[in-house]
């Protein structure tokens, strides 16, 4: 789903459908279906695939292309200095690029990475409701050393149940920020030391972004719709909330199935 923040208001969320952005606020409160016509086309080349790998692939792309490398997931063993990298060019625009760490409060305080072209969208899709950049890098690499560091002390993942259902203990987060240096002072001094300050710049005065959901009400119990085993889904859209669509009759990750041929109505 593609999204706008908005200041004090709830965030704008749109449904893309072939060449059209739906824009799916107006429809909360009322019934929505969703229809899967029983093709996934792959993201990259728009070929039909039978199988959908790592959310909306082919396998010949997911195998080939530098965004679906396990680096993606572990940016630490970025292998771009070895002369391995799947995309030189793409790594290159990608990777080799100055990237933000943050925590997020979504189900609860958590560590993450993102470029800057991704804030705030990276926050809103994860369905966080408080954000703060703590630390600019110049390579993603190195973004992913910061995290591991902290990562001893918070968590690096969203509970997406959690999340669902409500939202969380809402947190100080220039405090929270504050205390996870002070936790991880020895691996940022190293990091520092061996990398210099230019690439690893602490941000101690950044800005706290807070973000508010279109819900009208959470679910008790979260039951996930998987189209891979249902072609329907419909209900009353009570809400959404990261990437999921909140239905009175369960949720659905509109990530999760990318390439998808979808009916909405």
């Amino acid at each position: 789903m593609i999204t706008r923040a908005n200041k004090g208001k709830p965030v704008d969320y749109f449904l893309p459908v072939g060449e059209f952005h739906v824009p799916l606020n107006p429809y909360i409160g009322k019934n929505i279906r969703l229809e899967y016509q029983g093709e996934i086309h792959c993201l990259h080349c728009g070929e039909r695939t039978n199988k959908s790998f790592g959310q909306g692939f082919c396998y010949k792309h997911f195998t080939s292309l530098a965004q679906n490398d396990s680096c993606i997931m572990s940016p630490e063993q970025c292998h771009y200095h070895e002369g391995t990298c799947r995309e030189p060019e793409w790594g290159e625009r990608n990777c080799m690029q100055s990237h933000y760490v943050y925590l997020s409060n979504s189900s609860a305080i958590k560590v993450g990475i993102t470029r800057g072209g991704q804030i705030p969208t990276r926050w809103i899709d994860q369905g966080a409701t408080q954000a703060i950049a703590i630390a600019r890098v110049t390579t993603r690499q190195l973004a992913g050393l910061l995290e591991v560091a902290f990562k001893e002390h918070v968590a690096d993942k969203t509970h997406w149940q959690a999340m669902l259902k409500g939202a969380p203990t809402v947190l100080d987060m220039a405090s929270e920020r504050d205390r996870l240096f002070e936790l991880a002072k020895p691996q940022l001094d190293a990091l520092i030391a061996e990398h210099g300050l230019v690439a690893v710049q602490l941000l101690t005065n950044g800005e706290a972004y807070e973000f508010e959901f279109p819900v009208q009400q959470y679910p008790e119990k979260v039951k996930s719709f998987n189209l891979d085993k249902t072609d329907v889904v419909e209900g009353k859209l009570m809400g959404i909330k990261g990437q999921y669509l909140i239905l009175d009759s369960g949720v659905i990750n509109i990530r999760r199935f990318g390439g998808y041929s979808v009916n909405f109505s």
